[in-house]
């Protein structure tokens, strides 16, 4: 069963969402989260750090990522690893797999003629928003 991870960065106040538009299949024009396949012998986590700066240039020490969720997809063979993380301070984004923008938090991430993953993004939103309190918290 394939492995991917989905990356949910927030800048550190909370009020964007680090967002791209897709260049390729699937999902082509519409916006999604960052993210990708984990590989044989890596851990989930050690993939999302891995992904994180490959896609996005941020580094590990730039962000804390909590592990929120996970979907299996049974028909599909494979399961995504959902990680959350608010930025530590600003920082510079680049990637070129995908264009990277940050999102404001008003918008319907339900609408699936705007973004990608069928629902998905806009339960993981709120996901996040009932568990602020626990996810905030420092170690």
């Amino acid at each position: 069963m394939q492995g991917y991870n989905v990356l949910m960065i927030y800048n550190k106040d909370m009020d964007r969402l680090l967002m791209c538009t897709r260049l390729k299949n699937p999902y082509i024009g519409l916006s999604n989260l960052v993210g990708g396949k984990i590989e044989v012998g890596e851990t989930g986590i050690e993939a999302a750090y891995r992904e994180l700066l490959e896609e996005t240039g941020i580094l590990k020490e730039d962000v804390r990522l909590n592990h929120l969720m996970d979907f299996k997809y049974y028909l599909q063979h494979c399961y995504v690893e959902v990680y959350f993380g608010k930025l530590k301070g600003d920082v510079m984004i680049s990637g070129d797999e995908n264009e990277l923008y940050w999102s404001e938090l008003n918008k319907d991430f339900f609408d699936m003629s705007l973004y990608a993953g069928e629902g998905n993004i806009g339960h993981m939103i709120e996901q996040v928003n009932m568990s602020k309190d626990i996810l905030l918290v420092d170690p």
